[in-house]
């Protein structure tokens, strides 16, 4: 049977712990008293046995005190207290009072003490998150209505031209008055500082009696100064069914992007020429498409308060399990029935006698029914309750299954390469020209992707909140064991693969018809990631594909933190992608067919080609950096994109020092190498891991730790210094004996991938710790349409 205690953290909202009950902190006072009463017992007994008469004597008294315990067996052991707050936003308060007499008096009042604290702060909190997600709820409400009568006034209207037979090439739209004159950029941008500041005000704000109480108090106004931030595609407002709007769609696409530079470069100009609308105003069109986007928007912010709806449940029941549990433990412990008294308490207190959350959570799943499901509830619940997919066996089986006959057929490979000498200093070149780029592509992928793996199982042991993070649907995302067989099955398959080109080479066939064989399982694993039919894991190639091109396009897309933190892996896979480049040029060309291998290094184009490999993961993530900045407005992105530039700059030292083995240049390649490793180690350390923080309790790390043993962070600080280092490789053009410099360069590759597989790990660690600072579990969806006041 499991422990409550484990059941009770493995049920509970990860980025609410701290406002959870402290049933760990009860446990210990609870098992306090028990040891003094124990101690009390033995004492007792000890001096029972020192003289019959004495024990004679005590009997006595003990019956005595027996009946006058019968006397006051009605009464209450303890008396709670109800005391009016001294602010609305608190509540009220609750103490309790000590009535009969506790064998250990200061103990049992910590035990209340704590127990008291325990219930003010839950109630504290979830008076709070109610009041947050009524907000919502009455925003969204809102947002519904405006909705539905601009769709029913586009109806109207597209009947409306269809009644007159007018033929138009356009999508029918709605001609509303703009009823003033459009905000021009600069004014935008200082009303955005405004709300940033108010919002910052507002986080200052007492809510939890905790070291983080200042940072609830923007709660209960988030959905009204959030979804303002956001650069937007139209700033405008109009007047529509006697309201006057404006309507923002975030700048999610590239299509979206330039509609809003060109509103950006030209809007000031329009507003100059006119400054004053004129009496009948100019026309707003809100087309079929926008209406659409914003009815996607709003589908989104149901959809996310009803899963915030759906943890505040499950904090109002799981902390009402918890008070009866520690209570039942209480009464065993001191054989006293203090359990009746204070569950009464419990249960009249606000988080569990209150009915709002659940009034509204039936009221939104109404209306998502009603307006995104087509009255179908079935439907509706696959967007608000998904199910999570079920782990099979069979998986578990399969994963052993292949990482015997990968290991099986690597040994093989490896007994075979050794006898036929291909990776000594003086190999077959044509192999390790052609074959071995194709391996190394391979085995650094399905590294980094093992790696990912680890981190998910490590994520899901510390409890970290991959999938809110990441923002993955429940019912699609990859678990660890999935990820380990796509390694485990792909890994199996590429070594079965080259160790049959090995054996058909060791007997004499000619290269021209083997060679075509790494190409065609390069090609194979290509045409998988794309195939449209649903399987292998369709949901998450496409996904993939998806984020691959945000990154490419990474200006143009609004940038999440599944895009960034893909970029950042794609960094440290600099080789795999110039490997990459290799290949396809032997391929693409022909080369394979005349074994011209040299032909890819030789033209200038291609190899020009090649030394831009090294720059555009820095450039992407760089633009990501520029995009984040435009959008959010914080100089932290500014300093982040100077990282990514220093990195560029050192490559090109590195490509410049190949090129020409100068002592110029190798002065050039220290300097600036030495400098943006400083740059970048800073960064991984304090801003992406958030440690080295002078005032920590924990020296040199941060006060809020999810790892219990603090020199595993010092370990992985160190381990990061020295594989940050590896670019010394360059300089010292260190080899291992009798080994070829290519595989001494994969080993060196697969050593930053491992550096990256740890630093993925402290990267959302810190991320989930920000959001369980904030107690933010789910997430914020801007709003598309915002009534606004006249003289606005």
């Amino acid at each position: 049977m499991v422990k409550f205690s484990k059941q009770f953290e493995g049920q509970l909202v990860p980025e609410w712990k701290e406002a959870f009950v402290d049933y760990w902190q009860l446990k210990k006072d609870l098992k306090k008293i028990h040891l003094l009463n124990n101690n009390n017992k033995n004492t007792l007994i000890k001096h029972s046995h020192h003289n019959s008469l004495s024990s004679n004597f005590l009997s006595s008294l003990k019956g005595g005190f027996s009946l006058f315990g019968h006397q006051h067996k009605d009464h209450e052991a303890i008396h709670v207290h109800k005391k009016l707050a001294s602010s609305a936003s608190k509540g009220d308060m609750y103490e309790t009072e000590l009535v009969e007499q506790f064998e250990d008096s200061d103990a049992a009042k910590e035990f209340f003490s704590c127990l008291d604290l325990q219930l003010n702060k839950v109630n504290q909190f979830y008076k709070t998150k109610e009041k947050e997600f009524l907000d919502r709820g009455d925003c969204l409400k809102k947002q519904m209505d405006i909705l539905v009568e601009l769709k029913a006034a586009f109806k109207q209207q597209r009947d409306k031209a269809a009644n007159s037979a007018q033929d138009s090439t356009e999508d029918a739209s709605i001609d509303c008055r703009i009823s003033c004159e459009e905000d021009s950029v600069t004014d935008r941008i200082e009303q955005e500082q405004i709300q940033d500041d108010s919002t910052d005000d507002l986080e200052k704000n007492e809510v939890l009696d905790s070291p983080r109480s200042e940072e609830m108090g923007k709660s209960t106004r988030i959905m009204k100064g959030e979804d303002r931030k956001l650069r937007t595609l139209s700033g405008r407002v109009f007047n529509c069914q006697g309201k006057n709007l404006r309507i923002n769609i975030p700048l999610t696409t590239p299509s979206r992007t330039f509609s809003a530079i060109s509103y950006l470069v030209w809007g000031d100009l329009v507003n100059q020429s006119s400054n004053n609308c004129n009496p009948e105003g100019s026309k707003l069109r809100i087309n079929k498409t926008k209406l659409h986007h914003a009815e996607k928007m709003i589908k989104g912010a149901f959809i996310e308060l009803y899963k915030g709806l759906g943890y505040l449940e499950t904090y109002r029941n799981l902390n009402m399990l918890a008070f009866v549990k520690i209570l039942k433990k209480f009464d065993k412990v001191t054989e006293k029935q203090v359990l009746p008294i204070y569950l009464k308490v419990v249960e009249s207190s606000y988080f569990n006698s209150s009915d709002k959350v659940m009034n509204l959570s039936d009221e939104v799943e109404n209306l998502f029914i009603k307006h995104f499901a087509e009255e179908d509830r079935r439907k509706a619940r696959k967007y608000l309750k998904p199910h999570q997919r079920k782990e099979s066996h069979s998986v578990t089986f399969f994963i052993g299954l292949f990482t015997g006959s990968f290991i099986a057929l690597l040994v093989g490979y490896v007994i075979m390469a050794r006898i036929t000498g291909m990776y000594r200093q003086h190999p077959d070149t044509a192999y390790m020209e052609t074959v071995y780029p194709v391996l190394s592509i391979f085995s650094l992928m399905f590294l980094h992707f093992f790696l990912y793996g680890c981190n998910i199982l490590m994520w899901r042991k510390s409890r970290i909140n991959y999938s809110f993070i990441f923002e993955l649907a429940p019912t699609k995302e990859l678990k660890y064991r999935d990820v380990f067989l796509i390694c485990t099955t792909s890994m199996t398959a590429v070594v079965g693969v080259m160790f049959i080109h090995l054996s058909l080479l060791t007997k004499r066939h000619s290269y021209s018809q083997v060679q075509a064989i790494p190409g065609l399982l390069l090609l194979s694993f290509l045409l998988l990631l794309v195939c449209p039919f649903n399987i292998c894991y369709r949901s998450s190639r496409y996904r993939f594909l998806c984020v691959i091109r945000n990154i490419v396009l990474s200006p143009l897309y609004k940038v999440v933190m599944l895009d960034f933190f893909m970029a950042d892996q794609l960094c440290s896979q600099v080789p795999m992608l110039q490997n990459l480049e290799h290949v396809a040029c032997y391929y693409l060309t022909g080369s394979y067919k005349t074994q011209d291998y040299g032909y890819c290094m030789r033209a200038k184009h291609y190899r020009d080609l090649a030394y831009a490999v090294s720059f555009i993961p820095y450039y992407w993530r760089a633009m990501q950096c520029a995009r984040r900045w435009f959008d959010e407005g914080q100089i932290n992105h500014l300093v982040n994109l100077g990282k990514y530039v220093s990195a560029m700059l050192a490559a090109g030292a590195k490509v410049a020092y190949e090129r020409e083995k100068s002592v110029g240049w190798l002065c050039l390649v220290v300097v600036i190498s030495s400098a943006a490793t400083i740059y970048q180690l800073y960064w991984d350390f304090v801003m992406d891991w958030g440690l080295l923080q002078m005032n920590s309790k924990n020296p040199w790390l941060r006060n809020e730790l999810v790892l219990r043993r603090k020199f595993i962070y010092y370990f992985s600080m160190g381990l990061n210094l020295i594989l940050r280092l590896a670019w010394l490789q360059t300089v010292l053009h260190s080899n291992f004996e009798h080994v070829d410099n290519r595989v001494t360069g994969l080993f060196l590759a697969s050593l930053e991938v491992i550096r990256r597989g740890q630093w993925n790990f402290y990267r959302l660690e810190n991320e989930h710790l920000n959001n369980a600072g904030k107690y933010r579990a789910v997430k914020t969806v801007p709003l598309p349409f915002h009534e606004v006041d006249e003289e606005d």
